[in-house]
Formats: structure tokens, sequence, C-alpha cells
């Protein structure tokens, strides 16, 4: 058995499904690994690149290792900002690099990345962006490294791996004579008995004193599959949540105790409900900086916090927690919920004022599309399971804000790291872990422009993503950076080209759309299509993303940013 076939019979065993990566020399032998291999179906992207996004989304709701490869040199670092996603958004990724000849090492063979005589290194670079790297240089190790590698990329806080394979392994008569199959150990993250009956007696004295106690929780949550925990504490305790981002969706947004997005776009709600708060249940999230409004100072003034994390890293880095609970989220929300009920009588229901997504007003006097009207129709049109994505960009905010999710559906954006393209693309990774489930972008035509050629990816590999294309011929985003910066703006306007006739030349659906009925005709026809299928939205420019860089709101933001001004002066 070749090294590249023993690492394919491996991934097999712990039950990969599928494998992202680009063409090349020194990949070959994994590529013709994968070809035959019964279980794992190989995609191959245009760009690498877009092999690392799919990869993550593929990780990205499933408890399964997304994996990724591509030739050794350019090809291996065109993987580089889908290893950086997956470490900030703890996706377990593996990527599989190809790896200049050992024998010719330092004389700057093509693709030599060891870091010697004016060439890159490889090693040094997904070090940067991984949990952990590896260079295989013993055929006889293979199974070894693969088997510390996967392992790694599951333990504690998931993350993205690297294995770079040397090119001596693939010459003739080089085999794995000790193929085995791999062990995944994945223990999972318990918390301690001392660091639940803490959080435990903080909410009991909240309960006790009639405090408020508010939930917030983030993607953290919905990784672990946290919902059903999270609705059952929210209800045994009457207890509201908010969420960030990425937690929207961990529980239905039309439940009562649902109140709304937390952060710099998101709802008026949550923001005056979190304000009010005593006791502050995090769960599963980093206090991001658009989920703390810049980090705010005071963001956590006069409230008691429990802060419950997988990465003890991520306990005490932005605001001190007086309950930090090291664990998956899942298990931390069951055992606290089961310790406080031992102190906690029945709680009579409460009644909060959460976001009404359908009575929204969106004040529209022009003829083009509102991008918020498009979010509220998708939200009615989705299907049950669905999941929707976005980009890096404005159209996030609005998704984010007007865009309510049932049970059973989920929401991503971009992390931290937020690169964009990078969910144009990890769609297509979400559609084939999630075959069964509708999967939809709603991305910029800046972020589309960057990689819609994958787009041809979709259609070979019969992937039918529906993306939705917010279309204003601006870098919107960017263009309310410069305005807020420098009251002007520049180089953020562009032609977009006609993508219903490109759609049709890769042999995909597409439509313009003007008005929310020909958007709603259109969504629905690709919905029950099958085929991967590009909307191109003709969105108003003089819509703007609810935003507010204070907790307090917008004025309370425009009267700091004042202050902040004058200070400086």
């Amino acid at each position: 058995m070749r090294v590249y076939e023993a690492l394919v019979k491996g991934l097999e065993g712990i039950g990969v499904g599928a494998a992202f990566g680009g063409a090349g020399e020194s990949d070959t032998g994994l590529m013709m690994a994968l070809h035959h291999s019964p279980t794992i179906r190989p995609v191959i992207t245009r760009n690498e690149q877009a092999a690392a996004f799919m990869a993550g989304g593929y990780a990205m709701f499933t408890d399964r290792l997304g994996v990724c490869f591509a030739t050794a040199g350019p090809g291996a670092f065109n993987l580089l900002s889908g290893m950086a996603v997956a470490l900030t958004d703890s996706l377990p990724v593996l990527a599989i690099t190809g790896s200049s000849a050992l024998k010719w090492k330092g004389k700057g063979a093509l693709n030599e990345t060891y870091g010697i005589g004016r060439t890159p290194d490889a090693q040094a670079m997904f070090a940067a962006t991984t949990k952990g790297t590896y260079l295989l240089t013993d055929a006889a190790k293979a199974c070894d490294v693969l088997e510390e590698a996967v392992n790694l990329a599951f333990e504690g806080r998931p993350g993205p791996v690297h294995i770079g394979v040397v090119t001596d392994l693939v010459e003739p008569g080089v085999e794995v004579d000790n193929y085995r199959d791999i062990r995944l150990d994945r223990k999972p993250i318990v918390p301690e008995l001392a660091a639940i009956q803490s959080a435990a007696a903080i909410l009991a004295d909240a309960f006790g004193r009639d405090q408020q106690v508010v939930v917030l929780a983030g993607f953290g949550a919905i990784r672990s599959q946290a919902g059903r925990e999270v609705q059952a504490f929210a209800e045994r305790f009457q207890v509201p949540v908010v969420t960030t981002m990425d937690g929207k969706g961990i529980i239905p947004e039309k439940h009562p105790l649902e109140i709304g997005v937390f952060g710099d776009a998101g709802h008026a709600s949550a923001r005056k409900l979190f304000r009010e708060a005593d006791v502050v249940l995090a769960i599963g999230n980093s206090f991001a900086q658009h989920d703390t409004f810049d980090f705010h100072t005071d963001l956590m003034e006069r409230k008691r916090l429990i802060h419950i994390n997988i990465d003890s890293g991520e306990i005490g880095k932005v605001y001190p927690a007086d309950c930090g609970i090291v664990s998956d989220a899942k298990l931390a929300v069951a055992a606290l919920t089961a310790e406080v009920s031992q102190s906690v009588a029945s709680v009579a229901p409460r009644t909060y004022d959460p976001q009404d997504y359908d009575a929204e007003q969106i004040f529209h006097i022009v003829r083009e599309l509102h991008p918020g009207q498009m979010a509220q129709a998708m939200s009615r049109m989705l299907p049950k399971d669905a999941i929707v994505l976005g980009d890096a960009g404005a159209h996030t905010a609005w998704l984010s804000y007007y865009l309510e999710l049932s049970e059973g559906q989920h929401f991503h954006k971009p992390g931290t790291f937020g690169p964009m393209a990078g969910n144009t693309n990890g769609a297509i990774g979400v559609k084939a872990a999630l075959p069964d489930r509708t999967v939809v972008v709603g991305c910029g035509d800046g972020c589309y422009l960057m990689s819609g050629f994958e787009l041809l990816t979709a259609v070979e590999y019969n992937l039918p993503v529906i993306w939705v294309i917010f279309d204003d011929s601006e870098f919107k985003l960017i263009k309310l950076y410069q305005l807020a910066a420098y009251q002007d703006s520049a180089l953020v306007d562009f032609k977009n080209p006609d993508y219903t006739a490109y759609a049709k030349a890769c042999g995909a659906d597409g439509y313009r759309v003007e008005t929310l009925d020909e958007f709603e005709t259109a969504f629905k026809t690709a919905l029950g299509s099958g085929k991967p299928t590009l909307i191109d939205a003709s969105i108003t420019r003089l819509a703007l993303p609810h935003y507010s860089s204070s907790p307090d709101g917008l004025l309370a933001g425009i009267w700091e940013m004042i202050q902040r001004r004058f200070s400086r002066g």
C-alpha cells in the first residue's frame, strides 16, 4: 500500500465522506487514491483557497472532519486563509499537502518550501494557522502521524491541522507495510463539579433576589448542538436568551424567551435587556469585537458573569468572569440546569419584549429591492432545516437583523478572521456534508466576484447551493467606514457582469430580480430546482444596516464618538 493510499484508507475508517482540493504534481498520488476510494467523494476546486473554505463548511454543522489538499508550494499556501478561518471558528479540518523532495532540500527545487536559501517556510506558515503541523518523511509513520493529527484536530477546542508529505515517499517502491486503522479518541470536555456548583450558587442567589438573568449564546453553543439544553434552561427558569450573530437559531427566534441578536448590528430589544441584566450566562462565545461594541469597557459593569467555553483561554480574555466553566457547552448547560434545579423551585412565567421580525417596518420609497425585505421573504420561504450563510459585508448585518430562524435552521457568518468569499465557497462544503438540507448563501457582489468561478465546481459535482447576490455595485461596508473616518469615499464602486448569463454558461440556473415579487418567484423556483442557482438581486444603495457603536443605542454611540474626538483634540 502506497503512502497516500494509507492516508485515504485511514480517513475512510473515521467516516470522512468528502475531500476538497486542487490538482498538482506533488499530490497526484492523493488524487489517485481518492479516485479509487469507495466512500470519500473527491471534489477538485478551481482554486485551493476555495477547497480550504469548503473543508471548513463540511465540518461547520457536523461532527466530522473536513479534509482539503493541495500540491506543494503555491497550492499549499492557497489553503492558509481557510486554515485561519478554521482556527478562529473552531472547525476540525485536516489539510494534506505535498512537499518537495528531501534529497534536494536546500537546492531550490520546484515548489521548495523548507525555509532555506530564500525559499518560504511552509511548516512555519502552517504552524501559525493551525493547531499543529507535521512533515511526513517516513512511510512507516504514516498511520501514526495521521492518527495524532486527526485527534489533535478534535482535541479540546476543535481546529485545523496540517500534514505535509515529502515527494520522496511517492516514488515507486516506497510502501506502507504496517498499515493499521487509526483510532479516533474524542474525549468530551466535561465541566468540573466545583465550577458548576459555583455558577449554580450565583444563579440561585439571583433567582432568589428576583434579579434579571440573561443568556448570551454564541457559535460554541451551536457547534456543540446545545439548542435543546439552552431552551430547557431558559424555560425552566424563565431566562431570556440573546445571541451573537453566529448564535442565531440556538432556540427558535419565534420563541417568547428569544429576544434577539446582541451586538453592534443587533436588535434594540436585546441591547435593552442586556443592559438591565444583573447576571449574564455566556455560553460558547468569545466576546468578539462586533458582539461587544468594539470591546466596550463598561459592558459588564455591575453584572456578574458566568462564562462557559470549551477553551480556557477565552475565559477572562476580554471581560473578567465571576465563574468560568471550561466545558463543552451542551454538557455544561445540562449540568447547570440540574444543579440549579436542586435549590430553585418552579419559576413563574415571565413576559419579555422580544424582537418582532414580522412587524419590523422598513421605510422604503425607491424601486430597488430593500435587502431587509428580501431577508424577511427568505425567512417566510426557507424549508424547516435550511442553513443560511452570510459572507463578509453589509449583507450579513441585514441577514442577521431581518432573517428569522425556526427550529432546525442555522445561520453562520465569517468568524473573526473574516475573509471575503469564505462562506461563498464554504457553502459547497456544507452541502456536501448535508446533501438533504437546503443551503443558501447571502453574499455581497464583491464577495461573489472574488470566488464565483467555483460555481463550476458546484455544477460539476451536483452540489445545488443557492447564492443570493446582494448587488449594489459597491463595497458597501468599506464605503461606510470611509465615510465615517474621512467624510468621503473612494475606490469602492465597480461594475458587475451579467450574472444570469454567467450562471447559464456554467450550467447553473440564474435569475435577475429587481422587485420583491420577482425575488420571491426566483427563490421559490430555486428551492425546488435541485440545481446550483444564482439570484442576482439588484438592491438599493440607500439602505443602511442597523448599527450602533454603543450598547445604549445609536444616539449614545454618536455622543461617545464626539467625546472621544474632542478628548483627542
